[in-house]
Formats: C-alpha cells, structure tokens, sequence
C-alpha cells in the first residue's frame, strides 16, 4: 500500500516539474527569444541611437615611449529630458504640486524681453538631487551652467552632472541601481600624460566641444550625442585628425511609454580607438635638456636639439612649464587663472617664440655674404664705425676701449667682431641677407607643426615701410640687422636650425615633429624629411668649411667666447650671443633682462645634433648658455653607450622666476675657469636696448581649455538640504549610455583593465 501511494506521489512530482519547465521555457521564448520581435509590436515602440565616442590615439615619441593615452574616467551623465518627462508624470498623477517656472531675458531684433522657461533647477533638485546626497555621491556644481545646457539642447546631449567620480563611487552607484530618470553613469576614456610636465608645451591638451561646438550639423541622426575630445593645444591639435577615434553605436528599444527596455545587441557598433602619432622626439632627450635647464636653476629659457641631415627636432623644452594633467577633463578657474596671471608666463613655449638673438645672428650673414662673393674679404675693426652721425661700437672697445683689428670671417666670428659684420653685412647687402633668411627660416614660420610658432622678424625695407612708415632704411640699420640686433627676432627651433644647416653643409631641413602615424602595427602615414632650400647649391664647400672653422674657434680656440661648451674627446662648434633687453615689472619699473644665447653642433667631422639654448636674464651666452648646450650634447652622445642611462619619469612643472644668473656651473661638471671670465661677448649693437617682448606677447590661447563651472550657492549640498522636498519616487530605469547595475554590467566589469568597453578598446 505504501508503495502504491508513494509511486502517485513520484508521478505527482514529475508532472508538477514538467509543467514548471514548460511554462520556464515558454517564458524564456516569449521573454528573451521574441522580446525584439514583440517590442517592434508596441504601438508608439521606437528605437534611438546613442553616440559613443571612440578613443584618442596615443602620442608616443620615437621609440614608443608613452607620452599621452588614455585611462578610464567614469562619469554620472543626465538626460534633462527623461528627468522633465519623469516629473511632468508625477504632476499629472498628483504627487508634484506644479511645474515651476522661471524667466530669463532674451534679445530679439534688438528688444529685450522676458520669456518663461521650466525651471530645470527645480526640477533636478527635486528628482536627483536629494538621492545623490543619500548616496553620498552629491558634489556642488553650478545651476546657471544646468539651465544653460538645457536650454541648449534639452536631452540631444547628456549633461554631466560629475566627471570625476572615484571607481568606489561608480561602484556604488552602479551596485544600488539608482533608478532615477534619465540618470547613468558611464565610463570613458579620458587623457593622461603619464610624464606630467614633459614635452608639455609640445603636447598640449585636449578638450570638449563648447555649447557652439557641438552644434545641430554634429548631432544630426543621434538621439543621444555624447561628443568627442578634441586637441586644444599643441600636437593634440595639430594631428587631431589622426588621433581622434571613430565613434560607436549604441541602439536603446523603447516601449510606448518612452521607458528604455532593453538595447538592441545587434546593432551595436563598437567604437574605434584613434591612429597613434609618433613623433621625432626622444623622450630621453627631453628630460636630458630639460633637467640642464632646472639644474641651472634657469626660470626662464629654452633649448631645441635638431637632427642636422633631417630637421627632426629630437628635444624642445621651455620653461617654466605647466602640468596638461590639469586640463583633464577640466581645469578649475582658480588654476587657470593662476597659469594666465603667472608674470613668468608658463603656457608660453619659448622654444618657438621670437627672441632678439644677438650675435648667433652673425651665422646667418656669414652665408649672406657668401652669396654676395665677399667671403674672403678681410675688413678693419677700430672699436667703432659710423654711420650717419652715430658711431656703432665693437663690444671689445666697450668693454676695453680696444679695438680687434683687420679680420677673416673665421677669425670675425671666434671673437664675434660686431664692426667686422657691420661692414660685412653692408657689403652683402640686405638684399642678399633676406633670400638667405627666407632659406633658413628666418622671418617666417619654419613649418614645425605648432600652431603657436612665431615666425619672428627679418627686417628690411619693405618690412619697415610696412610696419614703421616713417622711417627709412639706412646703412646703420643692416648694420644693427648684421648682429642680430635692433628688429630681428628668432627663435630657438630657427636658430638650431641655422646651426644644423652649417653642420650638414648647406642643407636647410624643414624642422618637423611628425615621425609616422600608425594603425595598431599598419602604417598610415610616413613622414619624410622636406628640404626647405639648399645654400650648397650657390655656396661652395670651401666657403661654408670657413664659417664652419669659424664656429670650432669659438669653442677650442683660446680666445674664443664659448670655452664653457667644450666636451674632452668631443669637437664641438658653436657660436655666442648676448642681445640687451629690458622689461617692465608688474609696478612698471624697468629692469635689465639680457637675453644669451648658445648655437652649436657635435661632433665636429660627423654632426649628430645641432643645438640652440636661450637663457633669460643671463650675463653672457659663453658664461650661460654654453655650459647648458655642453650639458645636452655629452649626455644625448652618451647615450650611445649602453651603461648610460636616463630614466625616463614624471617630472613636476618648472617654476620659473627673474633672477639674475651671472654664470652656469653645474655640481657635477665644472666650466673652465677661463670660460666664465673671458667670454663677455657683449654685443648691445647701437647701445639702445630693446624691451623684452614676452609681456606684450603673451600667448593668445586660441583654443581655451574646458574650464570647471564654478559651483554656486543655489547647486551647492547647502542649498538641497535647506529644501524639504519631497522623496522622489524611484522608477527603475535602464541607462541609455551604460547598463551600470544590471547582472550584464557588474561594476567590477568596468575597472581600468577589466572588463567593459574600456578593456575592449584598450587591452
């Protein structure tokens, strides 16, 4: 009998499981297989397409060092039109009292008037706000940036309610599934410099579109448009079109309702991470003439190092310089302030800013005359030369009341002679110093890829005519042109450039920071070296070999002004400058600002490097700016031996300041003595200074940098809490961006390096 009853019970059973797997696999069909099917059904079902961007390509220099990539950032994005929608159903079902309304003046044909909006701010308080707090994820933010992005573009774009959230907030948020309206939070790939300060000034930064920039064109065929970064400065800017990725497809089903029920995985399209540009810079470099600049204790200064056969710039650095970490993903006005209002002017790259270059300017008219046949010609310094009636000195008469007596242009330019190329000059004539300028770069742009190069000033009388119409050009004013005095300006990157032309023996390479775009291991670009103009073609060799000779004088002839460059076993040729200047402190008051100044190139037989060092506020340019270019050239040589090493790291900004350097001796390799005592080299053309142009030519940032809103009062935690509003009412939502909080996201899926997007695009 027991076994009777116990049987029924079995068959009982299974039958029960039978039926429950029935209806399970029922369920999983009607449900899971068929939800497309059925979802396309639902009168006033739809679909919207959602923007992802792609990634950036990452900078990297020569040898694949990292320079710029990319790390996952995670966000809390608001679509204010899901938030509205939400809060116009809770009024019409009764549980919000009204809809508030605010007014803002508008101007239309020239007439002010008042028109009435939805108070989005209210709104947000009362839907968002209050369960942000509970979460402890509520940070301040500014109201007046919230009505404005909404009565921009409604819910076309997310507003980003926060950027920087930690990964245990993101955590949070995603675990407890907020179910608010329109709220998600997603991840993203942001900017990093992993060197900080290194290369800054080359590198740049990037940003988000403004309000203009993501215009109606943009958004078109988005539902949701979630815009891309874009290089604001720099080489981020300038190659913007091979870094910047391809966008994804993100497909949403909604229901009737307007509630998002699922996404459509087969229209999903992944987006694509950008080409990575590499450039000519060695990463090794840069910190090599970045550290000879601080340990200098140099505030303000530059240095360029230039491949002669190929006009590849290896290494360029100014300071002070800035952190570009702090433009990403916004720079606080309080910083950004402080970097426009810093009197050293950090954002400044002095590398490719026109300077009054001195006596290195001499280089440039050895070639003029050249052209002019005078090469061989030999001409008397007395201490002075008149032209006009005013007497132009030689700077040994200044210094000694002596004189240097009947020179050769090799001779003229180791004792760098201002009456020789007085007359030298006037001879070549200013016709002739022009075309060679013009061949090397002098006066206009050399072509590097930095929108903020400046092309500085080759002056002669069509220039003056249009710049200064009341004056006329004289033989006194080749004269000052001749030494690099009175209107001309040059940079370092020109004036390393000059320097590579005499090593390589004539060639004028086009300075470049391009080295190849790649596509993963697929080249997309090539970048070749570009002549610019060949002085070899009208120059003999001889005749260049003597303004080469010339420059080695500087350096190993006793009497040379650049002692202080000398590398034991290494030929190194270079030329002095020292132009007087002045500049106008924050009170006006006027103060001597020298500018020196080092060109050079090594080793002598078989150049490997052409070097320009410009020292701020410096006595001499044999006493500063040599011993920086000797630092540089003997560690970037040493690098050939492998028990040399540099270690590629971070390095924080370097401040810069005013002071005085009388002369550079670093702690580790002592300057001659002779090299700091000899080498004066004072060459102040007319004795008339020029003003240091830095104030008057401050960078005019031409794309400025997303800068933080600045929380108010009104979107301050303060405020929400004074407010008692009621609890929103929680609708479980799925995120258009994101499925942060559902089982097909967990939060540990979208840490840096595991998985999610960012793991996708990035592993």
């Amino acid at each position: 009998m027991v076994v009777k009853y116990r049987f029924r019970l079995y068959l009982f059973t299974l039958a029960m499981l039978c039926g429950f797997g029935l209806l399970v696999f029922r369920l999983w069909s009607l449900q899971i297989d068929r939800r497309e099917e059925f979802a396309k059904m639902i009168p006033g079902a739809k679909k919207e397409r959602a923007r992802i961007p792609g990634p950036r390509g990452e900078i990297k220099d020569r040898n694949g060092v990292v320079l710029a990539t990319n790390k996952a950032s995670f966000e809390v994005r608001v679509n204010l039109a899901e938030v509205v929608a939400e809060y116009k159903r809770l009024v019409k079902e009764k549980k919000r009292p009204a809809i508030p309304e605010i007014t803002f003046e508008i101007v239309e044909k020239g007439i002010k008037r008042q028109k009435p909006e939805l108070d989005i701010y209210k709104v947000f308080e009362e839907t968002i706000t209050r369960r942000m707090m509970e979460m402890g994820v509520h940070k301040d933010y500014s109201v007046d940036s919230l009505r404005v992005h909404y009565r921009s573009f409604g819910g076309a774009v997310p507003w980003v309610y926060r950027d920087d959230l930690t990964f245990a907030e993101f955590s949070r948020i995603a675990e407890h599934n907020l179910g608010l309206p329109g709220v998600t939070v997603a991840e993203r790939a942001s900017r990093v410099y992993p060197l900080k300060s290194v290369a800054c000034h080359i590198l740049g930064y990037v940003r988000l579109p403004d309000d203009q920039r993501a215009s109606a064109e943009d958004r078109k065929g988005w539902d949701y448009y979630v815009p891309d970064d874009f290089g604001g400065a720099g080489v981020e800017k300038s190659f913007d079109n091979y870094l910047r990725g391809k966008p994804g497809v993100r497909v949403m089903q909604r229901d009737q309702r307007g509630r998002p029920v699922g996404e459509v995985d087969e229209e999903y399209v992944e987006p694509r991470k950008g080409n990575d540009v590499y450039l000519t810079l060695d990463a090794r470099m840069q910190i090599i003439a970045d550290k000879a600049l601080r340990d200098a204790k140099i505030g303000r200064g530059a240095v360029a190092v230039i491949e002669p056969n190929s006009g590849e710039v290896l290494a360029m650095v100014s300071v002070p310089s800035f952190d570009p970490n702090q433009f990403i993903p916004s720079i606080q006005q309080s910083d950004w302030d402080a970097l426009l209002g810093n009197p050293t002017i950090p954002l400044l790259n002095r590398a490719v800013k026109g300077h009054v270059p001195g006596s290195t300017f001499k280089i440039p008219i050895s070639f003029a005359g050249c052209l002019a046949g005078i090469q061989l010609s030999h001409f008397n310094c007395s201490g002075s030369v008149t032209y006009g009636n005013k007497a132009m000195q030689c700077w040994i008469q200044r210094q000694s009341g002596g004189s240097h007596g009947t020179l050769g242009l090799s001779d003229a330019i180791k004792y760098s002679c201002n009456c020789f190329f007085y007359r030298y000059g006037n001879a070549a004539g200013i016709g002739n110093i022009t075309k060679v300028g013009k061949i090397l770069g002098i006066g206009t742009r050399t072509g590097i890829e930095l929108e903020d190069e400046n092309p500085g000033i080759l002056p002669n009388p069509d220039w003056l005519r249009a710049t200064h119409p009341n004056e006329r050009w004289s033989d006194g004013a080749t004269a000052n042109t001749s030494i690099g005095q009175g209107y001309v300006l040059a940079s370092p990157l020109q004036m390393a450039s000059v320097s590579a032309t005499v090593a390589n023996g004539g060639k004028a390479w086009s300075p470049h920071l391009l080295k190849r775009v790649m596509d993963h291991d697929q080249v997309v670009l090539d970048n070749p070296p570009s002549l610019r103009g060949d002085l070899s073609a009208s120059v003999k060799p001889e005749e260049i070999e003597v303004i080469r000779k010339g420059m080695w004088k500087v350096v190993n002839d006793p009497s040379g002004t650049g002692k202080g460059a000398r590398i034991t076993g290494v030929e190194v040729a270079g030329k002095t400058g020292t132009a007087q200047n002045w500049r106008l402190d924050e009170k006006h008051i006027k103060h001597d600002d020298n500018h020196t100044w080092f060109i050079c190139f090594a080793p002598y037989k078989d150049p490997k490097f052409a070097v320009a060092v410009l020292v701020q506020n410096g006595k001499s340019g044999g006493g500063c700016a040599a011993p920086v270019a000797r630092r540089v050239l003997e560690q970037c040589l040493a690098l050939e031996n492998p028990k040399f090493n540099i270690a590629v790291t971070p390095m924080e900004p370097a401040e810069g300041h005013f002071n005085h350097i009388a002369a550079v001796q670093y702690a580790d390799a002592a300057v001659p003595a002779e090299a700091l005592g000899g080498d004066e080299d004072g060459d102040v053309g007319t004795g008339v200074s020029a003003p240091e142009p830095d104030g008057d030519d401050a960078p005019r940032v031409k794309t400025a940098p997303n800068i933080k809103p600045k929380a108010d009062s009104a979107g301050s935690a303060g405020a929400s809490s004074e407010q008692k509003v009621p609890q929103a009412v929680p609708v479980r939502r799925v995120g258009i961006f994101n499925r942060a909080g559902s089982q097909e996201n967990k939060p540990s899926d979208a840490a840096p390096g595991g998985g999610g997007l960012f793991r996708r695009l990035f592993r």
